[in-house]
């Protein structure tokens, strides 16, 4: 309604106090939601949940890792293409918002996983296939994603009240690089956040940091007195 107040206002100058009062009207103030994120060993259960055995768990543990290592959109990881992984320098090129690229580290653990899935192939083709080798597309992403969490939920109870998704395994990927030190800007970078106020959301809602920030200025106890 403030984007066709302001329209109306540029285009009708007869109209320009009746957009104005619109425009005056306050904006209703909304709660935020939580950020959703899994816990290391929540992470772990979902990453155990695909049967390397098979091509198909092959190629989902590794897409599942990918999401985990790069902290990848679902669209991210379904455009990316083979000349997009430089696998022998450890790092990939991704292709974010707005066509704007990073670079993320991969560890060789990731590399690992992703070479079955690209060898002898050409580097224009997309690195993750459907089961007609045909690109995965993010709805694709969504659905694999779907279906090992609910495997995982049956191994790890608490994420049964947790909505699990390629961005909650984005949102994962940001919460425990915080935890562990990296500092927000190379976060913010890591993910391909244009503001660095939407990287700061991790660090309010991320209550393992808090607790421990609590730790550290914690008072000590005081004495107990002597009995005489």
């Amino acid at each position: 309604m403030r984007a066709l107040a302001r329209f109306v206002g540029e285009r009708s100058p007869e109209h320009i106090v009746w957009c104005g009062q619109l425009r005056l009207i306050p904006v209703k103030k909304t709660t935020k939601s939580v950020i959703p994120y899994l816990e290391k060993p929540e992470m772990q259960a979902l990453l155990a949940a695909p049967d390397c055995q098979t091509p198909q768990g092959q190629r989902d543990y590794g897409l599942l890792l990918f999401l985990y290592n790069s902290g990848a959109r679902a669209d991210e990881a379904a455009q990316l293409t083979i000349r997009d992984l430089r696998s022998e320098d450890f790092f990939v090129r991704i292709l974010g918002k707005g066509r704007k690229q990073r670079q993320c580290p991969l560890w060789e653990r990731t590399v690992e996983a992703l070479k079955p899935l690209i060898a002898n192939r050409m580097p224009e083709d997309r690195v993750f296939l459907n089961r007609c080798r045909r690109p995965l597309t993010r709805f694709g992403i969504h659905a694999m994603v779907e279906r090992y969490a609910a495997k995982a939920r049956l191994k790890i109870p608490s994420l049964a009240n947790k909505r699990i998704s390629p961005h909650s395994i984005r949102h994962s990927t940001a919460s425990h690089l915080l935890r562990v030190g990296v500092d927000i800007n190379t976060i913010r970078a890591w993910l391909g956040h244009v503001s660095l106020d939407t990287t700061n959301i991790y660090a309010e809602t991320d209550l393992e940091m808090k607790a421990k920030a609590l730790a550290t200025c914690e008072i000590a106890a005081e004495p107990k007195s002597k009995k005489r």
